[in-house]
């Protein structure tokens, strides 16, 4: 079975676009690319444009760099893509991020990552919200099979979109192993070399309006006025790169004068990703809704105590091992950060089943029902 798989959202430019479903694509086709080695049945070929990607058993064809550019990457994939597939002969093309070529001849396996666009349409600004409703709602129509990355993203494809239960797949992301907890010294060192307190609280994300963070720098004001010296000490840091709508975020650091203790370090690498996990004395994740919480999920796997709304993605992600607040309740999210701020012993009790929790992700795992799909999909061209 030869799958043609359309990687060219996995980027490596530093930024918001290489988080998210990046992070996916390149895991995800790792784990393939495994299975593929320990398999004469699988041949694995990958469009990509990213210079710095490669996996074993996975065969890349490289496209232009110009395919960064959206608009230059949505034409390839509906004009060049399936005429690509057919020089493959391939007998599967899975598209990675929400959308397949629509005329295609093979069978497609798409996996869709969140409905936010169709739940949340005013965190999106139109032209883009247009295209991700048309083109993965015509995608999915299209596909033999359809890969969800959590039960949330399966039940809203199937009440708001009418999918067939028995056409979806729940391939939960996985956390890679370097997510895990490290020597208390070594993270003070690294603490020390970037000028870090030794208290600090994270969030790591894309800056848009979904991930709620007007909500966050609220209920931190709030906690401050009271918390005195000790929320003087504590420094709030926001990682991740700028989306869309952010500017309101850094006017609202203005606005209630946490200019000084708010810290955006812009995007952080995946490289450097779990050091910050592991720096801060708590991980907050006040996101309005996910498709999969993964940063939660990498936080809880470095030993990293949770503090994250109950919004649909999140709460699936979390479970039990986090402590949840509801997704507007900014005096509940006051109180939730002074008992944490207080508690030591709360901490390290969401700490260990954080780290229990986050074992049970794996890539390897999101690979098997990744091919199972694969075989299904070809099963259905036959």
């Amino acid at each position: 079975m030869h799958v043609a798989i359309n990687a060219h959202l996995l980027s490596d430019h530093a930024g918001y676009r290489s988080a998210g479903v990046s992070n996916y694509s390149r895991h995800l086709l790792t784990a393939l690319g495994q299975v593929a080695v320990a398999s004469s049945d699988l041949r694995l070929t990958a469009f990509a444009h990213a210079r710095s990607f490669a996996a074993s058993g996975v065969t890349v064809r490289w496209g232009s760099p110009r395919l960064e550019h959206p608009l230059w990457r949505i034409a390839w994939e509906q004009t060049a893509l399936p005429w690509e597939l057919i020089a493959l002969r391939a007998h599967v093309v899975h598209g990675l991020v929400n959308v397949l070529p629509l005329t295609a001849r093979c069978p497609g396996v798409v996996t869709v990552h969140d409905l936010s666009f169709v739940r949340l349409p005013q965190s999106f600004k139109p032209v883009k919200r247009a295209y991700l409703t048309a083109l993965c709602r015509a995608s999915v129509g299209r596909a033999a099979q359809v890969l969800a990355v959590s039960r949330q993203t399966a039940d809203d494809l199937t009440s708001l979109w009418g999918v067939e239960p028995t056409r979806i797949h729940v391939a939960p992301n996985g956390v890679d192993g370097r997510f895990a907890p490290a020597p208390p010294d070594l993270v003070a060192a690294w603490r020390a070399a970037q000028g870090l307190p030794e208290r600090y609280w994270l969030f790591v994300g894309t800056l848009e309006p979904r991930k709620n963070l007007g909500l966050l720098l609220e209920a931190f004001a709030r906690w401050r006025q009271d918390a005195g010296a000790a929320g003087a000490a504590l420094q709030l840091i926001l990682a991740g790169g700028q989306g869309w709508y952010y500017e309101a975020i850094y006017a609202r650091v203005a606005e209630l004068g946490l200019t000084d203790v708010v810290r955006f370090p812009g995007f952080v690498s995946d490289a450097d990703l779990p050091n910050w996990y592991r720096g801060a004395e708590l991980f907050i994740f006040p996101s309005r809704y996910e498709g999969f919480g993964l940063p939660a999920l990498e936080a809880m796997a470095c030993g990293t105590p949770v503090l994250c709304s109950d919004a649909p993605g999140v709460r699936e992600v979390a479970s039990t091992a986090a402590r949840q607040v509801p997704v507007d309740d900014v005096a509940a999210w006051t109180a939730a950060l002074a008992q944490l701020a207080d508690s030591p012993a709360l901490r390290r009790e969401l700490a260990a089943a954080g780290v229990a929790h986050a074992a049970r992700f794996s890539w390897e795992h999101a690979a098997a029902v990744t091919v199972d799909a694969y075989a299904r999909a070809a099963a259905h061209a036959r």
